[in-house]
């Protein structure tokens, strides 16, 4: 079963990624969720091999790799320095390109190989606002309840979601994960 955590978020980032349609050519950062997806193309850059805080990915030519979208699930809550990454992402989209990110917000502290950050849905727009993204051309949602959050307390993390006792009501006081979408001007 799917973690509580990531079930509204999956499912509403699902729908803001296939909006965009299949003839992509897709990066994903220290993941692999976007493996589900039917792209033109599809890449992973895995830590410690790619490190997204040292600069934008090259080729064997040193020329900055170009992507139309660019994935990082769960991801840059770990980053020492987020705002670089994020600058480095955004130079490698192609004009026109998107970058999707999902975080968490209220969940236990989970070192991999470190736990830096914590964004809500208007933390991460401004986050990618002040890495020179088009507040116009973002969208950033969250989602969680207080059920979610006793259940992130659980000795046995992350929680399975249980549909028959796990509600998906959002509750925008008590946000669980943040997820957003911003495209490259």
């Amino acid at each position: 079963m799917a973690s509580l955590n990531r079930i509204a978020m999956g499912r509403a980032s699902r729908g803001m990624i296939r909006a965009l349609g299949p003839d992509l050519e897709v990066a994903e950062i220290s993941g692999k969720w976007g493996r589900m997806f039917e792209f033109a193309s599809y890449r992973q850059f895995n830590y410690p091999e790619f490190d997204i805080c040292a600069a934008p990915f090259t080729d064997a030519a040193e020329e900055v790799l170009q992507f139309d979208l660019i994935l990082a699930n769960q991801v840059w809550e770990h980053l020492d320095r987020p705002y670089r990454a994020t600058q480095n992402v955004r130079e490698m989209l192609r004009p026109g390109g998107h970058f999707w990110l999902a975080v968490p917000f209220f969940i236990p502290f989970h070192a991999a190989p470190a736990d830096c950050s914590r964004w809500s849905a208007r933390g991460l727009k401004n986050l990618l606002i002040e890495c020179g993204f088009d507040e116009d051309q973002i969208q950033a949602e969250q989602w969680g309840n207080r059920n979610a959050a006793l259940r992130n307390m659980e000795e046995s993390w992350p929680p399975k979601f249980d549909p028959e006792h796990d509600t998906l009501k959002n509750d925008p006081e008590m946000p669980i994960c943040a997820w957003a979408m911003a495209r490259k001007g």
